[in-house]
C-alpha cells in the first residue's frame, strides 16, 4: 500500500482531500444555542435541536450529528431570545396628546419548520413584526388618555399589544415574549408645555374636589354628632330633670368663673338672691 502511494502521490493526496470534504459534508456539529432544519434539494427533510420549553435549554439535541454529503444543507436558527426595534412612532392619546413612543419587543422561534417555509429566516421575521408592533401599539395606545401609561394600566396595555402581536407572530412560528415601552414622551415646546398645564389644572381641580367632599361629609358628620348629643341630652332630662338642671348650671358655672387662656383673673358680684347661683344655696 505504501509503494502504492508512492507511486501515485497526487492520487493519492487527492483522494485524502476528497475524504476529508466528504467527512466534513457528512459530520456536523449542532451548537447548543442553535435549532436547525436539513433541506434536500430545497425541501426540509429533518429538524436538529428544536425549541422545547420542557426540557433545559442546551441539554439535548446538541453534539455531533451526521448528514448526506453534498446533498443535504442546513438552516440555522437561533434558540435564544430575539430582539424587535421599532422606529420611533406617534400617537394621539384620547386626551388629544400627540406622543412619540419608543418601543421594542422580544421574541423565540418555536417552530423552525414553519419559520423556514414562510419567512426564511429569523431577520425577516423581525421585518414583518416591525410594522404589525407600530400598529398595534397605535391602536391600542389611541385607546387611553396619556396619564394610564404612567398607572398601573400600563401593564394591561403591554399585555394586549402582546396578545395582538403574537396572532401574527405564530403564522412565523415565533412566539411574542415581552413587549415593552422604553419611551412616552410629548414633544418638546408648545405642546408640551400645554400638556403640562393641562395636567396641572386637572390635578387641582380634583384636589379642590376631594376637599369639598371631605368638608360636607365632616358638616354631615358634625350635624349626626350634634343630633346625638341632643337626644343623649333629652333623655337624660326626661329621666331625671334636676339632674340634667344641675350638670347644666355646672358646665355654665365652669365656663363663667373660670379664667381663659391668656386671661387674668376677674370678679363677679352678685346678689345672693340671683337666681343664677341657685345651685350654690342648696335645697330648701
Amino acid at each position: 500500500m505504501i509503494d502504492r502511494i508512492g507511486r501515485h502521490p497526487i492520487a493519492a493526496a487527492l483522494a485524502a482531500i476528497a475524504a476529508l470534504l466528504i467527512l466534513a459534508s457528512t459530520v456536523v456539529v449542532v451548537p447548543e444555542t442553535k435549532q436547525g432544519v436539513i433541506l434536500r434539494f430545497g425541501q426540509p427533510v429533518r429538524l436538529i435541536n428544536v425549541y422545547d420549553p420542557k426540557k433545559s435549554f442546551g441539554g439535548v439535541g446538541a453534539g455531533v450529528i451526521a448528514k448526506w454529503p453534498f446533498i443535504d444543507d442546513i438552516t440555522w436558527i437561533d434558540k435564544r431570545i430575539l430582539s424587535i426595534s421599532m422606529d420611533q412612532q406617534q400617537v394621539l392619546s384620547t386626551d388629544q396628546l400627540r406622543l412619540q413612543v419608543d418601543a421594542f419587543a422580544r421574541f423565540r422561534i418555536v417552530d423552525p419548520l414553519r419559520m423556514v417555509i414562510t419567512a426564511k429566516n429569523p431577520d425577516n421575521v423581525a421585518s414583518a413584526l416591525r410594522p404589525i408592533l407600530g400598529s398595534a401599539l397605535r391602536n391600542e395606545l389611541g385607546k387611553r388618555p396619556f396619564a394610564a401609561l404612567l398607572s398601573a394600566e400600563r401593564g394591561q396595555v403591554m399585555d394586549n399589544i402582546q396578545s395582538a402581536l403574537n396572532r401574527t407572530a405564530r403564522q412565523y412560528g415565533a412566539e411574542i415574549v415581552d413587549v415593552r415601552i422604553k419611551r412616552a414622551d410629548l414633544p418638546e415646546g408648545a405642546p408640551l408645555d400645554s400638556a403640562l398645564e393641562r395636567m396641572r389644572t386637572a390635578r387641582i381641580q380634583e384636589a379642590r374636589t376631594i376637599e369639598a367632599q371631605g368638608l360636607k361629609q365632616a358638616q354631615i358628620v358634625r350635624a349626626q354628632a350634634d343630633a346625638d348629643a341632643a337626644k343623649a341630652y333629652a333623655e337624660a332630662f326626661n329621666k331625671d330633670a334636676g339632674f340634667y338642671d344641675f350638670y347644666r348650671a355646672m358646665q355654665s358655672y365652669e365656663q363663667t368663673f373660670t379664667p381663659g387662656e391668656g386671661k387674668g383673673a376677674s370678679s363677679i358680684i352678685l346678689s345672693p338672691d340671683n337666681s343664677y347661683l341657685r345651685e350654690f344655696r342648696g335645697a330648701r
